[in-house]
């Protein structure tokens, strides 16, 4: 399908929408050229309730269980969130600054959430993510592409390294590598130098 019909304001054609009112505008003249993916499930390790989406619309109920106490009163955003069956939900245009990123520097860039595009997969830092999921992840992926100049992709751990963990170990950069067939320089060169000594260690 042609990029000009796949996208309407920021909005994807095969995305759910539901609108968060927690963005703002990007600055003038931002080049979106990063993609970051993160992990969330609301409570921790649980799957398929309304919390993720009720947080990210300001609506989470913050005595409902025992860890919302620690978020309490936040307001976050990301521009999509890809569930455990691989439904796509987005919150915020991507022409719009999402709130997902939070105190980050990459590519020699600071506050990523001014110049990226922030994915949320549903899961827990450090365990798998499902098949659907990776390949809604790489559809999307390549559509962002095909409509914004994407040059970098990476996770929220690698742009705010000690701070965040997400999407960790559990997450396979070489599968998304493979299915969307870019080179090495879109990725973390971490991403590859863990690759290569797990690969040391299997001789």
């Amino acid at each position: 399908m042609p990029a000009d019909t796949l996208w309407r304001q920021g909005w994807y054609t095969f995305a759910h929408p539901v609108a968060s009112p927690n963005f703002g505008p990007r600055p003038k003249k931002s080049e979106i050229d990063l993609v970051v993916i993160h992990s969330i499930s609301l409570p921790p390790g649980e799957y398929g309730g309304p919390e993720v989406q009720a947080l990210f619309t300001n609506t989470l109920d913050w005595d409902a269980h025992p860890y919302f106490a620690q978020i309490r009163g936040i307001e976050v955003s990301a521009h999509f969130f890809i569930r455990r069956n691989g439904d796509l939900i987005q919150f915020v245009s991507c022409d719009d600054r999402a709130w997902h990123a939070g105190r980050s520097h990459y590519r020699g860039r600071d506050d990523c959430n001014n110049d990226s595009i922030g994915i949320e997969l549903e899961g827990l830092e450090g365990r798998a993510f499902e098949t659907a999921q990776y390949e809604t992840l790489s559809d999307l992926t390549a559509a962002i592409a095909q409509h914004y100049p994407i040059a970098h992709i990476a996770g929220h751990e690698h742009i705010a390294a000690g701070r965040k963990q997400d999407p960790g170990s559990g997450f396979d950069w070489q599968l998304l590598q493979a299915s969307l067939a870019w080179p090495d320089r879109y990725f973390p060169k971490s991403v590859f130098l863990s690759h290569s000594n797990e690969k040391k260690c299997e001789r």
